[in-house]
């Protein structure tokens, strides 16, 4: 459960239990929802270290920050980030209570948030029931679950403790951050919570104007540079699909072609500023002078520079995937499927 190939308690018992034990196992020997959620916390404190208690305060704060948006629909925090349970990869619930999401899509879309819409039919005591619920991409994953407006005062039961979940309002909620946070200035908190960047989402608004982006058809037969850009993602996925650092450049590295086409490097470095490391930084910045290192054209002193990096090897890698992305009619992800695809890949292995 802590690297998230399960997400469900009894599935992930069943599974231990089908791994460990031969025959059958009684309920009995099977450990408690509670008892998992504590040995996954002591993993996370193992692996994550002192980053998730700046993490859990930040993601307190996000949500106290939604809450407000929503103030209208009244809205709940519930779950880890209220408990205190967090771990990389953990989101922010919240309820919400309204009888339509319609609402609540119009208020979020007024704030310039992503989110989708998921409508999940489970089947409890013998009937059918819709669950809504509203994913709102953010730098933290926020998940609104959707209740009727004559469900606010509705006492839900925790899965894990099997007792009355625990919830907070807004202004409950402020009064625990006082608590909790003596020391730090709320206002400037929420600041930061409301200005924190998203950069997936960034790097998704740099990568749409790419569609639209004819290239010299003698050098680029594929068409656009957003299709081109995503068949050297692809490629570079196939050579290193756990190097984020490494797939970004791959992705990112023509985005300046939307900016300036004559200078696409400097505009695209520009435009990404801090969002990418050194790392993809540097590989950004010297893709042109790979495909010169590849045909053989670049100058010995150009070239003893470049093999003084470490990451010289890796560069070559993306001039090879930069120019075995110009293929006609091959299938490539969406551009979401791609973000999606490295926010996973960023949440699991790397940061939150």
């Amino acid at each position: 459960m802590y690297e998230r190939q399960e997400s469900e308690y009894y599935r992930a018992k069943m599974k231990a239990a089908r791994r460990l034990c031969r025959g059958w196992v009684k309920p009995a020997d099977l450990p408690s929802n509670a008892e998992i959620r504590d040995e996954v916390q002591s993993l996370a404190r193992m692996f994550e270290g002192d980053a998730r208690l700046d993490h859990l305060r930040e993601m307190r704060f996000a949500a106290l920050h939604i809450m407000k948006l929503l103030a209208n629909f009244r809205p709940r925090l519930i779950g880890s980030v209220l408990t205190g349970h967090v771990r990389r990869g953990s989101d922010i619930d919240i309820h919400v209570f309204s009888d339509s999401v319609e609402p609540i899509a119009a208020t979020l879309e007024r704030e310039g948030m992503f989110f989708d819409i998921e409508r999940k039919e489970v089947r409890k005591q013998g009937e059918n029931q819709v669950y809504i619920h509203v994913h709102v991409q953010d730098v933290y994953p926020i998940e609104l679950t959707v209740y009727p407006s004559d469900k606010a005062h509705f006492v839900f039961k925790s899965s894990i403790t099997g007792k009355p979940i625990e919830r907070l309002s807004i202004r409950e909620l402020e009064q625990f951050l006082e608590k909790e946070y003596p020391e730090v200035d709320a206002d400037e908190e929420l600041a930061a919570a409301e200005n924190r960047v998203d950069r997936f989402l960034q790097y998704e608004m740099l990568l749409l104007p790419l569609e639209y982006v004819k290239q010299n058809p003698h050098y680029h037969p594929e068409g656009d540079a957003l299709y081109h850009s995503l068949q050297v993602f692809e490629l570079a996925r196939r050579e290193s699909p756990y190097d984020e650092e490494f797939l970004l450049a791959a992705l990112l590295h023509d985005v300046g072609k939307g900016i300036d086409p004559h200078d696409h490097v400097a505009a695209g470095l520009d435009a990404l500023g801090d969002t990418i490391t050194e790392r993809t930084h540097w590989l950004i910045e010297h893709h042109m002078e790979a495909h010169a290192i590849l045909d053989g054209s670049i100058g010995a002193r150009a070239k003893r520079r470049l093999q003084q990096s470490e990451d010289y090897e890796d560069l070559l890698l993306l001039g090879k995937c930069d120019e075995g992305g110009r293929q006609v009619g091959v299938p490539v992800m969406e551009v979401s499927e791609a973000i999606d695809y490295l926010r996973d890949l960023d949440r699991e292995c790397g940061g939150w």
